[in-house]
């Protein structure tokens, strides 16, 4: 097709539109490596288990409203998630959280209760321990405990693996408990101990060494984060669910199909067959899907699954479960929330509520509070973290509505009583192992390398790339060139 410098754009075309490739997993990492096959006129088919697609970006009704009930952002640094939404024509549906709506605040602190997180710091570090907002948190004994931070050696320092043993070296275990652990608990639904700092804070160590404290390095790097852009979330009016809907819809005009309620049970290979690859669904009746190439887009579980028969080196099962969260989404009439006494969110000190999280949803997001209207709130309570299931289990949709409402009152400080509840609906996520954890980014490359070692099989998705569409839509942009070059370029 191609010789001494030049390509055959007939034939190259040609090609891609004999080209059959299949995603498996309907997650937003599928259906973007699915729209870069499709793009080139490649046919792609999508098949999801579950009877919807989106993965963790989930939509739908409460109390009449139709609301995020899984994740309600992405994070803007790189712009990648942005590129994708505006050319998907989404570019004028694109809003920020409220300026005013002030920040977070943590929950559970001992001889405290409740208090603003400080500003300005990173997971949960401060760079000032003797700031107003800090000591209020950590008392005059922590602060000064924190304060030796600066006055250590730095040949003390060195290189860290675990956030939590860095942060309770550097400035004791009062920082570690009341700053850092509800940030990781909540964002990443693991201990501190258990997260990667380089992961986590990319820079952190280095600036460190540079700094010759932790906290003069979050100063550092907060100063750098102020003059870079890149820090901020942004959202969708209406909810995150219109991506899903535009992806589905550019798929379908490029000619790509996505079928849900299709798990897979096997990958074959089909050496002697038009494609080089079969995928059986786990349907008796379906007929088998052939394809020139694969594409695992599902949890890392079942993505080791399907791919172990065929790469030697990868382990057919994960190496530790991952987390399971309950996200219960209230809709609450109590004009008393519209002070936001604790301004968009609430995290939790772990072991102190049954909650490990909060947002104000309607405070956080003007969208929200225009939908919801004078005196109605929209609150999202989650709970459930790697240490333990979510205090959720065992019941019932009215008990979770429950306990929702329990930890609400408790996390905002204002009264709902039971009549006051509009609504309220429980969203259960089973995660991969947070891409932060210890351990992880190494696990997830050899599995990555095995699976690439693989003739026309990729993989995408957070478990792979890291939590975020930040980090999953350009991760699957990467891989599904990977792969369609390949396919086109095979033999040339």
């Amino acid at each position: 097709m191609a010789g001494e410098g030049t390509v055959d754009l007939a034939a190259l075309h040609e090609r891609a539109e004999a080209t059959r490739v299949v995603v498996v997993g309907a997650g937003v990492g599928g259906l973007v490596a699915a729209l870069e096959f499709a793009r080139l006129g490649m046919r792609a088919v999508v098949v999801e288990a579950a009877p919807r697609a989106g993965g963790a970006i989930r939509t739908g009704e409460v109390a009449g409203l139709t609301l995020d009930l899984g994740a309600e952002s992405f994070a803007t640094r790189g712009g990648h998630v942005r590129r994708l939404v505006d050319e998907l024509g989404l570019d004028g549906e694109v809003v920020a959280p409220e300026a005013g709506a002030g920040g977070a605040w943590v929950a559970g602190v001992p001889g405290v209760g409740a208090a603003p997180l400080p500003r300005g710091g990173i997971l949960g570090i401060p760079q000032n321990p003797f700031a107003d907002d800090v000591r209020r948190i950590l008392g005059w004994p922590g602060a000064w405990r924190a304060y030796l931070d600066r006055i250590r050696p730095v040949l003390t320092i060195g290189h860290a693996d675990s956030l939590g043993q860095l942060v309770r070296t550097r400035l004791g275990s009062r920082a570690l408990d009341r700053l850092v652990a509800p940030v990781t608990s909540g964002v990443y639904s693991a201990s501190a101990d258990l997260i990667d700092p380089d992961i986590a804070a990319p820079g952190l160590n280095a600036a460190v060494t540079r700094a010759g404290s932790l906290t003069g390095a979050v100063a550092a790097l907060a100063a750098e984060r102020r003059s870079a852009p890149g820090g901020a979330v942004e959202g969708l009016r209406g909810g995150m669910g219109a991506l899903v809907a535009a992806l589905l819809r550019r798929l379908e005009e490029l000619g790509s199909a996505v079928i849900t309620s299709a798990p897979v049970a096997r990958l074959e290979r089909a050496e002697d067959a038009e494609h080089a690859w079969r995928v059986v669904l786990s349907d008796p009746g379906a007929d088998p899907l052939d394809a020139d190439a694969v594409v695992l887009a599902t949890e890392e579980g079942p993505a080791r699954a399907l791919a172990a028969p065929f790469a030697a080196d990868l382990e057919a099962d994960p190496p530790a479960p991952g987390p399971v969260v309950d996200i219960v989404t209230l809709v609450v009439r109590a004009p008393e929330l519209d002070a936001a006494p604790r301004g968009t969110g609430v995290l939790t000190v772990p072991g102190s509520h049954r909650a490990k999280a909060l947002t104000h949803a309607s405070v956080k997001w003007g969208w929200v509070r225009d939908a919801a209207g004078p005196g109605v709130h929209v609150i999202r309570v989650s709970f459930g973290s790697a240490a333990e299931p979510p205090a959720t289990d065992g019941l019932d949709e009215a008990g979770v509505a429950q306990l929702a409402r329990e930890e609400a009152e408790a996390l905002l400080g204002v009264p709902i009583p039971p009549d006051r509840v509009l609504g309220a609906r429980r969203e259960r996520y089973a995660q991969s192992q947070p891409a932060a954890t210890i351990g992880q980014r190494g696990q997830a490359a050899a599995a990555r390398e095995a699976i690439r070692g693989v003739a026309g099989l990729g993989a995408v998705g957070a478990w792979l790339s890291g939590t975020g569409l930040a980090q999953v839509v350009p991760d699957a942009v990467a891989e599904a060139d990977r792969v369609r070059r390949a396919l086109l370029f095979a033999g040339d």
